[in-house]
């Protein structure tokens, strides 16, 4: 018996392009993004937590013993992003929205503790639960 391809199924040479969320965003609350500027010498991943250095308005890791601004975590990365040394970078962010807390990258000067009332009252870090029986 031999079998016919209908239109359906796959086919010899056939691509597909399928999105699959990486769960960061973690509910439905509206999302809220604007473009910012990423301070120089930095490699940052999506989900990376910013704060704005007050004296240049440029967006770096927030760091929860820095004294430059940055100490003040205000925004959530996109996208990944690696900026030169001496050259700043434009890179979207999310300034409101419910987010993963096992999605999020942070300073070790961070908990998830420490991290979720500080980015209040926009952003609200979540932490999923497991499906899987005990």
């Amino acid at each position: 018996m031999s079998e016919t391809t209908s239109g359906y199924g796959f086919l010899p040479g056939a691509r597909s392009t399928l999105f699959v969320p990486d769960q960061l965003i973690a509910g439905n609350l509206k999302l809220v993004t604007d473009t910012v500027t990423i301070g120089a010498s930095q490699t940052l991943i999506r989900g990376a937590v910013l704060g704005r250095v007050t004296a240049t308005g440029e967006y770096i890791l927030s760091v929860a013993t820095a004294t430059d601004g940055s100490q003040n975590p205000a925004a959530i990365l996109v996208d990944n992003v690696t900026t030169a040394a001496g050259a700043t970078q434009t890179a979207g962010v999310y300034l409101q929205g419910e987010f993963n807390s096992n999605y999020l990258t942070f300073d070790p000067s961070w908990t998830v503790a420490t991290l979720t009332p500080a980015m209040r009252p926009t952003i609200f870090i979540k932490t999923a639960l497991s499906g899987d029986p005990v």
